[in-house]
């Protein structure tokens, strides 16, 4: 990893705590943190399947470290950025990226986070307890990158031809 992307990778990182502890939707035993999903989606497009995973589970790590996350964020934040960056790497489309996340954290992170919660947590759930609130908190993540995509097309925060991070 080059020194650029290790830079933007720990700023995404940073962005993610600081504002998981400001933007959170609770629900049950989870909580909903529509920003981890915003940052899976533009993290994979600019940085990669691998780097993209990397932040997520240091975003959850750091959360959880600090008392302020979950260890449910694990499966979905992770299993998300990765599909997110995996769909965008073969179709080359900001929608698929988001199709990625919204599966991998939606549905199959909403799964993992079963076993989790019944043998690690202790907590009574039935199989699909998280499938929703993960998909609902992932929409929303989805919608807030996909707004801010369309904005940095606009004003070029983002490279968007090269599908880089803009430097100056």
């Amino acid at each position: 990893m080059n020194i650029k992307k290790l830079t933007y990778s720990a700023m995404f990182v940073s962005l993610g705590v600081v504002l998981g502890n400001v933007i959170y939707i609770p629900v049950g035993v989870s909580k909903c943190f529509p920003i981890q999903h915003t940052i899976n989606i533009i993290t994979a497009i600019f940085l990669g399947p691998l780097p993209s995973t990397l932040i997520a589970f240091l975003i959850s790590l750091i959360r959880n470290i600090m008392g302020t996350g979950s260890l449910l964020a694990f499966p979905g934040s992770m299993i998300g950025a990765f599909l997110a960056g995996i769909f965008y790497h073969k179709m080359h489309n900001k929608y698929f990226a988001i199709i990625g996340e919204v599966i991998g954290t939606g549905i199959i992170g909403g799964l993992l986070a079963f076993p989790i919660a019944k043998f690690i947590m202790g907590k009574n759930v039935l199989a699909f307890f998280f499938v929703y609130p993960f998909l609902l908190s992932t929409v929303g993540g989805a919608i807030i990158a996909l707004v801010l995509l369309k904005i940095s097309e606009k004003i070029d925060i983002f490279n968007i031809k090269n599908n880089t991070l803009k430097s100056k």
